[in-house]
């Protein structure tokens, strides 16, 4: 059997002008079977790109310009890139459309709730507080909680509803679009994960599955999950 070809989106250019990602998103896409390919910031040939893929992750990384979902300035706003935002708000409208095979990790929630309407909250401390980390100073990962619920499709790909995820953000969903449920949250109510209630296979989770991965195979389990979806979609065509 062929293996799936999974499009992993990119950062932007940094200041060698070079696109980056961190090696975990391969690494985990790899482990699931997947043959990843880098989708870079620019791209507009969006047919052509989900002719040729399988399944498609939407990556963490910088914030979203707030101009995109009417939200405030910050100034612990970092890493605005306008290029980047308008290839992924558009490429995750078309994988909306299209029912395309979706895994949306951090910046990725944020991306497919704002394209469909809904709002972030710009600086997680100023609304929940730190009682619960969800980064440590400056911008560092760290573990924490998250319960999900025991009735969504995420509870069922993790194998439990309970788990410990590695945290990396300082914004979150505060108004979820419509065609969304929330499905997870941290201790501190933080929206942790959303799933679409009509897409046959887009799952979205603030935290970031691919950094523990490699030892912790309950997180292992969503890219393996996403894969064998995208193998099936193919097979259905």
């Amino acid at each position: 059997m062929q293996p799936p070809l999974i499009g992993i989106t990119t950062y932007g250019v940094d200041e060698d002008r070079k696109f980056t990602l961190p090696r975990e998103y391969v690494d985990s896409v790899r482990r699931a079977g997947g043959i990843p390919l880098l989708i870079t910031p620019g791209e507009s040939r969006f047919d052509e790109l989900l002719d040729l893929l399988d399944g498609v992750i939407l990556a963490g990384g910088g914030d979203i310009d707030p101009q995109e979902y009417a939200g405030q300035s910050h100034e612990t706003i970092y890493s605005l890139d306008a290029e980047r935002d308008s290839t992924e708000l558009t490429l995750a409208r078309r994988l909306i459309e299209t029912d395309f095979p979706t895994f949306a990790i951090c910046r990725g929630i944020q991306i497919v709730n704002v394209v469909q309407g809904g709002t972030l909250i710009e600086h997680l401390p100023d609304v929940v507080g730190e009682e619960v980390l969800h980064r440590l100073p400056p911008r560092e990962p760290t573990p924490h909680a998250v319960s999900v619920d025991p009735d969504s499709r995420l509870a069922g790909l993790l194998g439990q509803s309970e788990v410990t995820a590695m945290s990396w953000h300082h914004q979150a969903v505060r108004q979820v679009a419509d065609g969304f449920e929330v499905v997870a949250h941290a201790p501190d109510g933080t929206i942790e994960a959303i799933e679409s209630q009509t897409h046959s296979w887009l799952v979205a989770v603030q935290w970031h599955p691919e950094l523990t991965a490699a030892n912790d195979p309950i997180q292992q389990r969503l890219f393996d999950e996403f894969v064998k979806a995208s193998i099936e979609r193919r097979d259905e065509k």
